[in-house]
């Protein structure tokens, strides 16, 4: 870059010599002279442009790159509840489109930004050396000229950064409204669903047309500074020329050096929208990269190694709430699980079970309290080696696009097709999946579409035991299957040698459980096994009966 600014930054000169010195004096060998030194210029400097452009191109891509990866293990390092301060929406536009914003601006920086001040700062020296007096008519005008286009700066980036935040919304109803798609055709929202979107594209248009318009006067402004100082240098210097203190050619020469600042200023005007953008989506990114995770793994080094062993779980008087919430969503929770057990979870919606098993995963800190696993403040455990000791079936079952063996694989390296067909056969969907026409090789739609609610439950529950999970955490993960298939699935899994979590509306999936948890608005009311809270609680016994009918209450279990 500094060759070609070089070159340009001499070319007036030489052209000013063979005004002076060739064509005045009709020297035919002078103008050849200087015209072959232009030529070879001329092309030295095309040489060393498309070198520019090479390595401009390869640093803005690398840089997107290294943005992306930084953005990407910053958003995995987030606490749950970090996580949920950003719109999933903003997320995928601060990875992408604010990314692109960064790294298209660091190629045109690259480019021709440094360049831009380069050739207006080079181009007044040169003036001044050429000619003092009319150098000095430059001199003047630009630096009113870089103020006006600093403020103008500043100003776009506000509003761009407002155009970003108005992109975020349309990006968050096209996300909702294609993820409800189903919803939206079931309750004829059809029209409203557009309505609604054409009213955050249409607030979208506007703020990205007040930005534009503001940085489109500044072209305009710049060209009439700059022609009127060539102008002015052209008037005064025709007055040198005839007061014998300046040759023709030194005033084409400095008209050139003015034509060429206001090349370089019209340029600038036109990259100030890219710049003040980009601007605003550094800030966007920078948001997120200095976002504290606020989570204990982040900053606590790993007390204890090694994962899970034995399985047992105990919560020790748990208090958790949600941040920026001041009613607990559970408070002074108390109980234990021994290895290989069972417990059922029952409670009315909101009563805080999910959240529990949020605080085992760690998805959550607890407020107060000690959750210990084996024994250990589940604190002093390695997140790595807890969460692969844990087998999760969360509420909402996601499934991604691919075979179903990759489904029932996900997370796991190097698993055999041995592994994929036991633990199809414990989730009771192996069955299905060979009547399929290519069986584990069938094709996923989008979050699993082509299976019906009972059948993704049963691939999340395979993916979750092919891991051979120490704890099992079973999020009202069988509210989709028949009685049939719940009864084998648990029979199933009480041959497994792990500590199963089960949170369930059903008091079927309840007979044979270990320990059966009673939340209500977030605390244990009660615990035990069916035979005691049949005996002992009248709401345990309402429940039942609710399901059963009453004569189903003299219908025991061995526990």
């Amino acid at each position: 870059m500094l060759v070609e600014l070089t070159v340009e930054l001499v070319q007036p000169l030489l052209i000013s010599k063979i005004i002076d010195e060739g064509i005045a004096y009709q020297n035919s060998s002078v103008v050849l002279l200087w015209s072959g030194v232009l030529v070879a210029g001329t092309l030295i400097a095309f040489g060393a442009g498309i070198l520019s452009s090479f390595y401009a191109s390869h640093v803005s891509q690398s840089l997107g790159y290294d943005i992306r990866e930084s953005l990407y293990d910053k958003m995995q390092s987030f606490s749950y509840a970090v996580f949920n301060r950003f719109a999933t929406s903003s997320l995928i536009t601060r990875l992408t489109n604010d990314v692109t914003q960064v790294q298209d601006t660091t190629f045109m920086g690259l480019r021709f930004m440094l360049r831009v001040p380069l050739v207006v700062l080079g181009s007044m020296i040169m003036a001044l050396v050429v000619h003092a007096k009319l150098g000095f008519l430059l001199l003047l005008t630009v630096p009113a000229l870089l103020i006006f286009i600093i403020w103008i700066v500043k100003k776009a980036a506000m509003l761009f950064k407002k155009v970003q935040q108005r992109l975020d919304r349309v990006n968050g109803v096209m996300q909702e409204s294609l993820t409800g798609m189903r919803l939206i055709r079931v309750f004829v929202r059809k029209e409203q669903e557009e309505t609604r979107f054409a009213r955050h594209s249409e607030q979208l248009m506007q703020s990205s047309t007040s930005a534009m318009r503001l940085t489109e006067i500044t072209l305009p402004f710049i060209v009439l500074i700059m022609n009127a100082g060539i102008i002015a240098v052209l008037w005064f210097g025709n007055l040198e020329i005839r007061a014998g203190s300046a040759t023709t050619g030194e005033v084409v020469a400095i008209a050139n050096y003015s034509l060429r600042t206001a090349g370089a200023l019209s340029a600038l005007s036109m990259l100030i929208s890219t710049f003040s953008r980009a601007r605003a989506s550094a800030g966007r990114i920078n948001e997120v990269l200095v976002t504290d995770s606020e989570s204990r793994t982040a900053t606590e080094a790993t007390k204890v190694s090694g994962g899970i062993r034995e399985g047992s779980l105990e919560f020790d008087s748990i208090t958790f709430r949600y941040p920026d919430m001041e009613v607990p969503v559970l408070e002074d929770i108390s109980f234990r699980a021994n290895p290989g057990e069972t417990v059922a979870i029952l409670g009315a919606t909101g009563s805080g079970k999910s959240s529990l098993i949020q605080l085992i995963l760690r998805l959550y800190e607890e407020n107060s309290g000690v959750i210990r696993i084996d024994g250990r403040d589940i604190h002093e455990l390695d997140m790595r080696a807890l969460h692969d000791s844990i087998g999760y079936v969360p509420q909402e079952v996601l499934l991604f696009t691919g075979t179903l063996r990759e489904n029932i694989a996900w997370g796991m390296d190097n698993v055999s097709m041995e592994q994929v067909i036991e633990a199809a056969k414990l989730a009771q969907i192996h069955d299905t999946i060979i009547q399929l026409p290519n069986g584990y090789n069938t094709m996923l739609g989008q979050r699993g579409i082509n299976l019906s609610g009972g059948q993704k439950q049963r691939v999340s529950i395979a993916r979750a035991l092919i891991r051979k999970p120490v704890i099992l955490l079973l999020d009202d993960s069988t509210s989709a299957l028949d009685v049939r298939t719940e009864a084998a699935l648990l029979q199933a899994l009480q041959g497994m040698s792990c500590t199963t979590i089960l949170i369930t509306q059903k008091i079927s999936s309840t007979l044979n459980a270990d320990l059966i948890l009673l939340l209500d608005d977030g605390r244990l009311i009660a615990q035990g096994n069916h035979k005691q809270l049949m005996e002992n609680n009248s709401l345990y016994r309402r429940i039942y009966e609710s399901q059963f009918g009453e004569e189903g209450s003299h219908v025991g279990s061995s526990k």
